[in-house]
């Protein structure tokens, strides 16, 4: 029996809102799926659109592998593309699609990663602290923590963890290291709760989540590939097209937020009687703000508590 931690996130959500770009398209359609995982989303894209292609995305090759495998059953309707999803319009083009009918961001650390413990993504297990989604990548969590200087893991921990005790978690990973350079995820997790005060302690979770999404973000560079590879999508969409983005922490849902509100807004002044079709948005927005997980989705996926969903449709060529 599948886990809960393997139920697609929003699965229903994303199916409605992709499948007038996709039925629309008929023997045309192509969907990608970005963040490939284990091939959950993307199997229900090719058991749900019979006559699309879909193309899964993904930097890790044992996830790859796996989901090749869980796929192997559609033929040629699954192509499986070992990239950073950045890199979208070359793996698109190189599947011989001109252009797409639709995208699937589903952000953040996989759940095959969360639960393969020697990963190190999970704060909850003692594990070598490596966090590379990609297994070739030159730096891990490790390297972070012994290698960078107080005021630049401060940064990294305030920015992408918006941890408010970054500082002071810093300062005491220096003076830890000197003693011993930190290799495995327990130590830190016991120093990062002796750093915040017990107050802070009693709500939000294990006090180490932060610093854990953190040092992955750092690690994997995701925000950076994020700001790339979202108007990389966009650019790849055919007209009526349409992109559904799942993200689970606020540094991404703003960078999705603030992208869509650029593409669906004109540019033309708001006085102008009318506006010059060079001028109007080449995107509408599909979704009114950022759309949570229901109870019931939340009681049977935990993973989807901290979900926001936004999707917008291409109305005009570029």
């Amino acid at each position: 029996m599948t886990s809960p931690s393997h139920v697609p996130v929003a699965l229903e959500r994303v199916l409605e809102l992709l499948a007038p770009a996709v039925e629309a398209a008929g023997d045309r359609a192509v969907v990608v799926d970005t963040t490939l995982g284990l091939g959950g989303h993307s199997r229900a894209f090719l058991e749900t659109f019979p006559r699309a292609r879909v193309i899964g995305i993904d930097r890790d090759p044992h996830a790859l592998r796996i989901a090749r495998e869980r796929l192997a059953q559609f033929g040629e309707r699954f192509t499986a593309a070992e990239a950073v999803y950045d890199d979208i319009a070359r793996v698109v083009a190189e599947a011989g699609a001109p252009t797409v009918s639709a995208v699937l961001f589903d952000l953040g650390v996989s759940s095959m990663q969360l639960d393969e413990a020697d990963r190190g993504f999970a704060y909850a297990q003692d594990a070598p602290l490596d966090m590379r989604m990609d297994a070739s990548g030159p730096v891990t969590a490790a390297d972070v923590l012994n290698e960078y200087d107080a005021r630049d893991l401060a940064r990294v921990l305030r920015v992408y963890g918006e941890e408010k005790f970054a500082k002071r978690i810093a300062d005491n990973v220096v003076r830890a290291r000197e003693v011993e350079p930190f290799t495995t995820s327990a130590r830190l997790v016991d120093l990062v709760r002796e750093s915040i005060p017990q107050a802070a302690r009693r709500t939000g979770g294990n006090p180490a989540k932060r610093t854990f999404q953190a040092l992955r973000i750092e690690v994997n560079d995701e925000l950076r590939v994020y700001e790339r590879a979202l108007p990389a999508a966009l650019d790849v969409l055919d007209v009526s097209g349409r992109v559904v983005v799942l993200s689970y922490h606020s540094l991404e849902d703003r960078i999705t937020k603030r992208r869509f509100s650029a593409v669906t807004t004109s540019t033309a002044p708001r006085d102008l009687p009318i506006v010059p079709a060079d001028q109007r948005p080449r995107f509408t927005l599909l979704t009114r703000g950022a759309e949570v997980a229901s109870p019931a989705e939340i009681e049977a996926n935990p993973r989807a508590a901290s979900v926001r969903v936004r999707a917008v449709e291409r109305v005009a060529a570029a």
